[in-house]
């Protein structure tokens, strides 16, 4: 994702929902989506659909989390022929990597692996209505045309089944003032799976966002030792798909 310039255009759509508020664009990701801020308190999000993560699918899945975990709450939520939209209630806090942390890698690291922690703890495998197994993301991936490895179809035997948050990647982590992970956002693809495969996805994305040496750091605060079979296993499978 990126941070969009301030003259980006703002599509109808966008403008209608926002009603009298003021926009900021917030991010901008690969395939034309845009997330704006609203200055009543909201965020809208707009964007072609995406085959890979749909926003009724995060709108579902914040509904259902949002009995145990803080992620926002839906205001609303559409789609039409080429365009969907999702507008929620702003949380308080900052994304893990909002350039207030930009220079305390150190701090971030371990909020999200704290975080990424109280998630899994907290969500109830034998009530969530959705999987992030193996089999279906393989099968969700060959559905809009990815190529799945042999070698990704032998997954490791499962080191504890746990509702994962599907990309834990560490801007959708937002942190206090004091630092502390307080809530999730982008949860379209949450569903019961493999810890590590959020574990995995979690650490490698410190390198995206801080470089190298943090990775450990991120397993460190999770709370469990490095586990380099899965860790490899469920990177491969990420990247593949």
């Amino acid at each position: 994702m990126s941070i969009p310039v301030p003259s980006l255009p703002v599509p109808a759509l966008v403008r209608h929902l926002a009603g009298d508020a003021a926009l900021t664009p917030v991010w901008e990701n690969g395939i034309g989506g845009l997330t704006f801020r609203t200055d009543d308190g909201r965020y809208i999000k707009w964007g072609p659909h995406d085959p890979e993560a749909s926003m009724r699918d995060e709108a579902e899945r914040m509904r259902w989390a949002r009995h145990w975990i803080t992620v926002p709450e839906v205001l609303t939520q559409g789609e039409d022929a080429t365009h969907e939209w999702l507008v929620t209630r702003a949380i308080p806090g900052y994304s893990a990597v909002d350039p207030r942390w930009k220079d305390e890698p150190a701090t971030t690291v371990r909020a999200v692996g704290e975080a990424l922690r109280m998630l899994h703890d907290a969500l109830p495998v034998d009530e969530c209505p959705w999987e992030w197994s193996v089999a279906s993301r393989i099968a969700r991936a060959e559905s809009w045309g990815a190529e799945i490895p042999d070698a990704l179809r032998d997954a490791p035997p499962i080191d504890k089944l746990v509702v994962c948050r599907g990309d834990a990647c560490l801007p959708n982590t937002l942190l206090d003032d004091a630092g502390r992970g307080t809530a999730h956002v982008d949860l379209a693809a949450l569903g019961t799976g493999d810890r590590w495969a959020d574990i995995a996805v979690a650490s490698m994305s410190t390198l995206w966002n801080f470089g190298p040496g943090w990775e450990d750091t991120l397993i460190e605060a999770y709370g469990v030792e490095p586990d380099r079979e899965r860790l490899a296993y469920y990177r491969d499978l990420w990247n593949a798909g």
